[in-house]
């Protein structure tokens, strides 16, 4: 089970449910792979929100090997998760978030985020239903 009070997460990922943690080691790899000269540059690279899918890869890659688990980026790019793009997405700010604290976004942005489902978050009444109640 992962602690998340150690930076650890877990995730399902290619049908299998893995825990990811941001070792030092994993951030230096992160470091080098964003131009990052050091933490508080990587942090802030990450605090704007703006990953691609290739960041999306290196991040969750390298969650996964400071767990311990020998996959490349290559291999973690085909892996499939519940959600599709913005499950990866959530993995990602989660990690991100237990690592950094709160700089990385907590959920997926709205264009990504699941519609309707289990676990969806129900829509915000509007001013005029407010009214109403």
């Amino acid at each position: 089970m992962a602690n998340r009070h150690r930076g650890e997460i877990e995730a399902e990922l290619g049908g299998v449910r893995r825990r990811l943690v941001l070792t030092l080691g994993a951030l230096a790899e992160l470091e080098s792979a964003f131009g990052a000269d050091d933490l508080v540059a990587l942090a802030e690279r990450f605090a704007t929100g703006r990953l691609a899918a290739r960041d999306l890869t290196r991040v969750v890659a390298a969650g996964l090997r400071g767990a311990g688990d020998g996959v490349t980026d290559a291999e973690v790019a085909a892996m499939t998760t519940p959600g599709g793009a913005a499950g990866f997405v959530a993995i990602a700010a989660d990690l991100l978030a237990v690592t950094f604290g709160e700089v990385a976004p907590a959920a997926p942005p709205r264009s990504l985020a699941p519609v309707g489902g289990a676990g969806a978050a129900p829509n915000p009444p509007s001013p005029q239903d407010a009214g109403s109640r």
